[in-house]
């Protein structure tokens, strides 16, 4: 399936919104694979389909990931909201016979992140941040420039942006991101960061 037909199926699975955000993730990603070296393919897809399962209704979610045999682990399985990133990462294969293990691990991590991230994963975690069609937040224009200059350290302000986010909506904090939190910091504390 080339990318034009990606296009055309993925909009049938997807709202118009989403649709739209999807298409954004997509040129960001490809932007940013060409500004540090990855590969543009890999990010175009990765970017197109990162949420391709996100329009799957909440409580079908769990019985679908059963089905198919993604794993869940405890914490992904309580928060529904995290769960298409797990899907979509299977359903990238399945439903759009994508399957380059770099572009469904970009997609598993683009929500929740992880520590020793690789560069394909941050672009598409961060694309999903940043996108144009993103509605203006604080830190948000301090984001897009730091994914100019620094992946690792945009990667940071990122993931330190969704942690406030998930507070002040209640919400426990994954232990994942918490992982990919020390990670980034760990690095911004390196002397050899470059």
């Amino acid at each position: 399936m080339d990318i034009s037909q990606m296009k055309e199926k993925l909009q049938t699975m997807l709202n118009p919104c989403r649709y739209t955000h999807s298409i954004g993730v997509m040129e960001t990603a490809v932007h940013y694979a060409e500004l540090f070296g990855a590969d543009v393919e890999q990010a175009r897809v990765a970017g197109l389909l990162h949420d391709c399962a996100k329009d799957i209704p909440w409580d079908e979610m769990p019985g679908m990931c059963d089905r198919l045999g993604v794993p869940l682990d405890a914490e992904t399985r309580g928060q529904p909201a995290l769960i298409h990133a797990d899907l979509g990462a299977k359903l990238c294969a399945l439903e759009f016979g994508v399957t380059d293990s770099a572009i469904a691990d970009a997609i598993r991590y683009h929500t929740l992140g992880r520590a020793g991230m690789t560069l394909l994963e941050k672009i598409i975690y961060l694309a999903d941040c940043t996108e144009p069609n993103r509605k203006s937040r604080p830190g948000l224009a301090k984001l897009r420039a730091l994914c100019e200059e620094d992946l690792d350290a945009a990667m940071l302000e990122a993931i330190l942006g969704t942690i406030r986010h998930v507070q002040e909506r209640g919400k426990p904090l994954h232990s994942q991101t918490a992982e990919a939190l020390r990670y980034f910091e760990s690095l911004a504390g390196s002397p050899c960061q470059q």
